[in-house]
């Protein structure tokens, strides 16, 4: 809850949006405000202080937002309750109001961040005669259906533990990838799971709006190798991220010196399902950026490759 709080204050912070003075709440029913979903805040200030603070915020994602603003400023309603009494005991002198409309894919852009756990990416070493790589193992419950997902990783310790192995059973039922060489005699030798990290928090690094095709489609192809997601007739920054990162934990699990190996990131993902007629609307990678709080450094190169 907090953490949401403070996510939502800064995106109103950012946007740089003026406080509205609250003077009657049924001017919450006028037809601008009835419908919109918004990200919102309110505020008061004192008599001995005229900045002013925030006591709430919030995303109305699924409440119009002339709704939920009433529910605030109406004494009838526990949330309006604590501000009448405040007012009254002369705690605050007046109330205050903000907010930014959003589209429903935004509200959904924000609850894939706020509320959508990272699934980690296992990578499967495979082993041959002579030569060793590495492989990813996507989880086998991604929809298939429009929506959004993201692509984040996490730097791992140089000396990282023994990579975590499973069953051949598991990784048929977790993994949508299957490689065999031309006489089918590779096999799959282990998992590398995401291991030791050095921080808690995953870095975002791609955003991706399954529109044309769904999200497991979408994401299949990033992660199944070189010829997939192009601009300019090569292959995506992230796809690029994605390749070497997995040569490097093939190459790394055979160096003799862990200073001869390449550095090494655990990969995650996340999705999020919106129907297709929503999801064209909104500006959706700035969206996330403001929540995030920096920039996405893959939807970035890409927009810079396609100017």
């Amino acid at each position: 809850k907090r953490d949401t709080k403070q996510t939502v204050i800064r995106i109103l912070e950012s946007v740089q949006l003026k406080w509205e003075h609250f003077q009657t709440w049924t001017e919450f029913s006028r037809l601008h405000l009835s419908n919109k979903l918004a990200i919102f805040g309110v505020g008061y200030n004192t008599r001995w202080r005229e900045d002013v603070c925030y006591h709430y915020a919030e995303i109305s994602s699924q409440v119009p937002l002339g709704k939920r603003l009433r529910e605030y400023f109406n004494p009838e309603k526990p949330e309006g309750r604590v501000i009448m009494t405040k007012v009254q005991k002369m705690n605050w002198k007046n109330v205050y109001y903000k907010f930014l409309d959003i589209t429903i894919s935004e509200a959904r852009c924000l609850e894939l961040h706020l509320e959508v756990d990272w699934v980690p990416v296992c990578q499967s070493r495979v082993t041959g005669s002579s030569r060793s790589s590495s492989h990813y193992l996507l989880p086998a419950d991604i929809p298939r259906t429009h929506g959004l997902y993201s692509i984040g990783y996490e730097a791992l310790l140089t000396c990282s533990a023994p990579p975590q192995t499973c069953s051949h059973a598991e990784r048929e039922e977790d993994s949508l990838h299957h490689s065999e060489t031309e006489n089918g005699s590779e096999q799959l030798d282990g998992v590398l799971g995401p291991g030791p990290r050095t921080g808690t928090a995953v870095t975002y690094c791609y955003l991706g709006i399954a529109e044309d095709r769904t999200i497991q489609q979408s994401l299949f192809q990033h992660f199944q190798g070189p010829g997939k997601h192009f601009v300019r007739g090569e292959p995506s920054g992230v796809t690029r991220f994605l390749q070497e990162n997995c040569r490097g934990a093939g190459l790394g699990q055979d160096s003799v010196s862990s200073q001869d190996s390449p550095q090494h990131f655990a990969i995650y993902i996340k999705f999020v399902e919106v129907e297709l007629d929503f999801l064209s609307a909104g500006s959706l990678v700035e969206c996330l950026e403001t929540a995030v709080g920096y920039s996405l450094k893959f939807n970035n190169e890409a927009s810079e490759l396609l100017v």
